[in-house]
This record gives structure tokens, C-alpha cells and sequence, in this order.
């Protein structure tokens, strides 16, 4: 199994998941190339062939966690350096897979449910129309990117992530140091819809986000955060307001009609689980 940015924060959680089912793991990281342990990180550059294709070939899955985060201020040079991180990883895994003799059975391609911009309270299933701002026109190029892959013998499937949640990282990481310091209120109107783990077939609004955040921390109370609060707080902290004032309430309704279980369908027993003892 090959993980190309899987020394990211679902990369580290994924990996003792694919390990535990017996998978070789390969990681292709920007970092040096180390084959001690468990895990044999590989070094690529994201965007060009090199000695790394070897590990493509014959791998059982091809899974791209690839992107630089957004969670920055969207200047022009990071603008850039976001769509290119994902787009050129994308085809250069595309390039790799069609020179294997023996292709990976399958690509799976990490997006985003940014596609769908801010919907509000509407319900967003993968046929929902895309949104226009700038993180939609990211993932819109980021699928072209994977959609144009030629790949006949290998099965290609594309993830929308929503807020995933665990305890080292990502999102929940900032939210938790936030209640933590009884500055756990709702963001904006606290309207805006927060999805979980491609994705939680129960979406919350971020006001029920922060409310169950708050419990599990046994923070009680703390105060709401005005739009032009979360604008100014996210400018001091180099990121951008949007990425918590936006909504996207998004169900997998692939997933259902597949009958796929979910073993934290609800926000609370998923916060038990991230924060056991609490």
C-alpha cells in the first residue's frame, strides 16, 4: 500500500489502521528516504518520476493525502502553492501508474467537500452543484486533475473529506486549545454546518460542534464569537475567517445506499472516542 503525504496528520492515523491489517506501507514524503521499521518512508518531491515509481508497481492501493493546508492566509503565492500541491502530485501519480506492468488495483484520491462552497442549511449529497468561491475553484481543479488520469486497469475512487477529528492534529486540535481556554463558543451565527469523517451520515452546525466540544472537555460555558471577532482572530493566527464561517451540510449518501456502517455516527460518541479520558 503506497501513501504518497502520508507523514500528514490522516496519513499518521491511517497508517497504524493499514498496518494493523497486515499492509506493507510505503510513505512518499518530502522528507529523506528511511526503510527502518514498520513504515518505509520514500522521498518524492510531489511532482516529478523518479525512484519512488518502483513502489507504485505492483502495490496493492495508491492512496493520495497530497495538498498543502489551507488553513493559511490565502495570499497570492499560497493560493498558488495549494492548488499546485495537489493538482501536480496528482498527475505525476497518474504518469507513475500508466508506466507500472503491474498497475495498482486501486487510486484513491483525497478532496474535499469545499467543492460545494457555502451552502448553508441546504443538504449537499456528491450531486450537489459546486460553489464559487476560492476554495471550490481548488477542489474543482484537484478533481479535473484526477478525473483526467488514464488508468484502465486500476479503479480510481474519489474521497470528499469533511472536518475530520482527531486529538494530534488538524482542526479539532486548534478548536480543543479554544475551549480549553473557555473560548469554545459558537463561530458567527453558529448556523454554519461542520461534516466529519467522509462524512458522518448526522452533520452538525458548528454551534452543536462547540456545545459537545465544550462537554467532552467539561468546559460549561463560553462566549459566542462574533463574525467580526472570528475575522480578526483568524488574521492574527495567518488564516482565513471563511474556513470556519462557511457551511457545508453534507451527507454520504453513497455510503448508505451501500449500506456502509458507521461506527461513530453521532458527534458525541466520536469526541468520547478522540478525548477517552476526559
Amino acid at each position: 500500500m503506497v501513501l504518497a503525504g502520508g507523514s500528514g496528520f490522516i496519513g499518521q492515523s491511517l497508517s497504524p489502521f493499514l498496518l494493523s491489517k497486515n499492509y506493507e506501507l510505503i510513505v512518499l514524503t518530502r522528507a529523506e528516504s528511511d526503510h527502518r521499521g514498520a513504515v518505509r518512508n520514500v522521498h518524492w518531491d510531489g511532482k516529478t518520476l523518479d525512484d519512488w515509481l518502483e513502489f507504485v508497481n505492483g502495490a496493492f492501493a495508491v492512496v493520495n493525502l497530497t495538498g498543502r493546508s489551507i488553513n493559511c492566509r490565502h495570499t497570492p503565492e499560497n493560493r498558488r502553492e495549494i492548488i499546485d500541491s495537489r493538482v501536480n502530485s496528482v498527475r505525476v501519480l497518474g504518469q507513475a501508474i500508466a508506466r507500472c506492468a503491474q498497475p495498482p488495483k486501486a487510486f484513491v484520491q483525497i478532496a474535499g467537500v469545499g467543492i460545494y462552497g457555502d451552502k448553508g442549511k441546504r443538504i449537499c449529497d456528491e450531486t450537489a452543484s459546486p460553489g464559487d468561491d476560492f476554495v471550490t475553484k481548488v477542489c474543482e481543479k484537484w478533481e479535473a486533475a484526477f478525473d483526467s488520469v488514464d488508468a484502465p486497469n486500476t479503479r480510481k475512487v474519489l474521497f470528499r473529506l469533511g472536518v475530520v477529528l482527531g486529538p494530534s492534529g488538524g482542526f479539532l486540535e486548534l478548536l480543543s486549545k479554544l475551549t480549553r481556554w473557555f473560548l469554545g463558543g459558537h463561530v458567527g451565527s453558529g448556523r454554519q454546518y461542520s461534516v466529519f469523517n467522509v462524512t458522518s451520515p448526522n452533520p452538525v452546525t458548528n454551534a452543536e460542534l462547540m456545545r459537545e466540544l465544550r462537554r467532552a472537555l467539561h468546559r460549561p460555558w463560553s462566549p459566542p464569537v462574533p463574525e467580526f471577532a472570528a475575522r480578526i482572530g483568524s488574521w492574527l493566527m495567518g488564516t482565513e475567517a471563511n474556513l470556519a464561517l462557511v457551511s457545508q451540510r453534507c451527507i454520504p449518501k453513497r455510503f448508505l445506499e451501500k449500506g456502509f456502517s458507521f461506527r461513530f455516527p453521532e458527534l458525541r460518541s466520536a469526541l468520547a472516542n478522540v478525548y477517552p479520558n476526559q
